[in-house]
């Protein structure tokens, strides 16, 4: 299977279908907000490591979790009812992006999220497409996540925890909120087993750009987002 290499243009990839076994599609280009939203928008992402080039992918099958499938287990319900961390929306964007790069995880030597991929996805906020949810205890950010949202679509990137459950009740406040405003799906990328806990699941490739295409003829919630 070829991996493509692309050009100048922002909005030319390959077909996702086109990708190898493991979800590569193409290489190259550059992470400008025009190539950033037309790749989301059909199904793409970047993922690569310091050091490498810029490697786009399609995974095939998709990991996908639709607000209504949202599961909450009992101890992380007693969390939420406590109101243990309060939740902010787009407050911290970038300190986000940087505790999501700087914390350790098991079995991962180092970031994905390199110094030009926070910059990008910086400047994709500001432009009111990638947002933050934040969990805050005591004046200090505690854990949340971001991600991108296009049409009733938001796709997740990365998520961080500095005290015990604060991203999950993040990650759940946001999904119950994505609910009441009609997002479609949250976009997982691929499997963890975090997510699967929450209720996300495979979808095949095709079925995913379907339920993409429907989800980008909404309005994009585009802009700072607050509670409600």
């Amino acid at each position: 299977m070829p991996i493509y290499l692309l050009g100048e243009d922002p909005e030319l990839f390959p077909p996702p279908e086109k990708a190898d076994r493991g979800g590569l599609l193409a290489v190259g280009g550059d992470l400008s907000p025009e190539r950033l939203l037309s790749a989301y928008s059909q199904g793409i992402f970047p993922w690569y490591s310091q050091g490498q080039p810029i490697l786009w992918h399609s995974p095939d099958p998709r990991f996908v979790l639709t607000p209504d499938k949202l599961h909450v287990g009992r101890s992380l319900r007693k969390t939420l009812k406590a109101g243990v961390y309060d939740i902010r929306w787009d407050t911290a964007f970038a300190d986000v992006v940087t505790a999501c790069a700087s914390t350790p995880r098991p079995g991962q030597d180092g970031t994905w999220i390199t110094d030009e991929m926070r910059q990008a996805y910086v400047t994709l906020h500001e432009l009111g497409f990638a947002h933050s949810v934040e969990a805050w205890a005591g004046g200090e950010l505690k854990g949340g996540f971001y991600g991108v949202s296009l049409g009733a679509a938001f796709f997740g990137e990365s998520m961080f925890a500095h005290a015990p459950d604060a991203s999950k009740v993040a990650f759940t406040t946001a999904v119950e909120r994505f609910q009441a405003w009609g997002f479609h799906f949250i976009d997982c990328q691929v499997e963890t087993e975090h997510l699967a806990r929450f209720g996300a699941e495979h979808w095949p490739r095709k079925r995913f750009l379907q339920a993409l295409g429907r989800a980008l003829e909404e309005p994009t919630r585009r802009g700072k987002w607050t509670r409600t």
